[in-house]
C-alpha cells in the first residue's frame, strides 16, 4: 500500500477590496476563527491567521490534493458570503481579486507564525504596500508593477 507524506507550508496574503478597512475589530476574531474552520474542513490546517482592517496573512499547512489557487478561490468566496450573511454592518465586504502565496520551509515556520501574530504592531510603522514590496523582494519576485 502506498502512502503520501507532505509538508506543504504556505504563507498567504490578500487584502480587502480596494484595500478598504472592511475587517472591523468587532468581528475580526470571529472571521479568523471561521476561516480557520474552513481550512480544516476543506484543504488543510491553518497554523495562524492574522491581519489588520484591510488584509489577512495566514500560514497554512496544505493538503496535497488541492491547488493553492483553488483553495484561495474557495476560501475567499465562502468567507465573503459568511461575513455578508452574519455581520449586518459588513454587507459590502469583499476581498481583492488576487492573492500572494509564498512557500515556507519548516525551519522558518515559527518565524512566519510570529510575524503573522505581530501584524497589528507591525503595521503601526509600515504600510501594507511597503510590507508587500518587502515580501516580494524577500521571495525573489520582481515587484515592479506589482500591487497588493
Amino acid at each position: 500500500m502506498s502512502h503520501t507524506f507532505t509538508n506543504l507550508l504556505v504563507h498567504v496574503v490578500f487584502s480587502t477590496r480596494k484595500r478598504e478597512p472592511l475587517i472591523c475589530d468587532s468581528f475580526r476574531e470571529r472571521l479568523w476563527a471561521y476561516m480557520g474552520g474552513m481550512v480544516k474542513d476543506d484543504f488543510g490546517v491553518a497554523r495562524i491567521i492574522g491581519g489588520t482592517d484591510n488584509h489577512i496573512h495566514a500560514m497554512l499547512s496544505m493538503k496535497p490534493d488541492i491547488s493553492v489557487s483553488k483553495a484561495m478561490e474557495r476560501w475567499k468566496s465562502l468567507s465573503t458570503a459568511w461575513v455578508r450573511k452574519t455581520i449586518p454592518e459588513a454587507s459590502n465586504f469583499g476581498w481583492q481579486a488576487g492573492y500572494s502565496a509564498f512557500s515556507v520551509s519548516r525551519s522558518q515556520s515559527e518565524r512566519v507564525v510570529a510575524y503573522i501574530a505581530r501584524q497589528e504592531e507591525h503595521h503601526r510603522v509600515m504600510t501594507l504596500e511597503e510590507e508587500f514590496a518587502r515580501l516580494l523582494d524577500a521571495h525573489g519576485i520582481d515587484a515592479r508593477g506589482a500591487s497588493m
